[in-house]
């Protein structure tokens, strides 16, 4: 599945030597404020915060979030952030650890109008920017280590940025699949900004589909991911589990594992 060298020539190419500036967003604490929430997936959930001093933030990037109890007690953890651009909304999706101290109150608890603090942006490893690089992109995703790989999906869409991606996700059961609104979205502008979707459902594939379900496997990920000939840029983001067998494979495949960005999670 080698995907075509992109002609990035015509009237509504930008090379990428044109891309504007991005301005320099120095992390600092941040009141926020719950604007919206929503359930995402059936252990998951959406917050939407209003921060009026966000710097805004690049397609990849996290925050530290603040709870702070009534008895003085703080608890901090890191969250990637599902959203990009400069506006001061800032868009989180929480999955659930049932044995974490943060995740469950964000999930279950937290309301419309309460209070956090965030810190950030932070990171500037993990991202990717429209218009700045002519290589293929090859993101690949376990749960809910979708999140800082979805801006850089909508970012790449918005800017109808010719670069190829693909994105390969790997999810228990369709119910499981977070972002399912902005992920067709991506898919139905995918003749301006090249986009291409595969789903491995570990548990329980989608009435109809057309491969049963079953974990991800070498012979899998071989099969969707750009050859390494191909020259992609990767990211891969989900459990330290999840990331480590990634690794091990892309290597034994013959991808520079020394050139894969990669973000692992635990327990919150």
């Amino acid at each position: 599945m080698t995907l075509p060298t992109t002609d990035r020539s015509g009237p509504e190419a930008r090379p990428a030597s044109a891309a504007p500036a991005r301005p320099l967003r120095r992390p600092a604490w941040h009141p926020a404020t719950v604007a919206a929430l929503a359930p995402e997936t059936p252990n998951a959930r959406r917050l939407v915060l209003d921060v009026p001093t966000w710097p805004g933030n690049d397609p990849g990037q996290h925050l530290d979030l603040r709870l702070t109890a009534e008895d003085g007690y703080q608890a901090t953890r890191s969250y990637s952030i599902a959203s990009s651009g400069d506006g001061t909304r800032v868009t989180l999706a929480v999955d659930r650890v049932e044995d974490g101290e943060v995740s469950p109150f964000l999930v279950d608890a937290v309301e419309v109008g309460d209070a956090l603090e965030v810190h950030g942006p932070l990171g500037g490893w993990f991202v990717w920017h429209p218009y700045t690089d002519t290589r293929p992109v090859q993101l690949i995703a376990g749960g809910s280590g979708i999140v800082p790989l979805l801006p850089m999906v909508t970012a790449h869409a918005e800017a109808e940025d010719p670069t190829p991606f693909r994105l390969l996700y790997a999810v228990r059961t369709p119910e499981d699949v977070f972002f399912r609104r902005e992920l067709d979205a991506a898919l139905a502008t995918a003749d301006r900004a090249p986009f291409d979707l595969e789903v491995v459902h570990s548990r329980r594939a989608p009435e109809g589909a057309a491969t049963p379900a079953g974990r991800l496997t070498r012979d899998r990920l071989a099969a969707a991911v750009l050859p390494p000939e191909a020259g992609a840029r990767l990211y891969v983001c989900g459990s330290t589990p999840f990331v480590e067998q990634v690794l091990r494979w892309l290597g034994e495949l013959g991808h520079d594992t020394t050139e894969v960005r990669a973000e692992r999670f635990g327990g919150a």
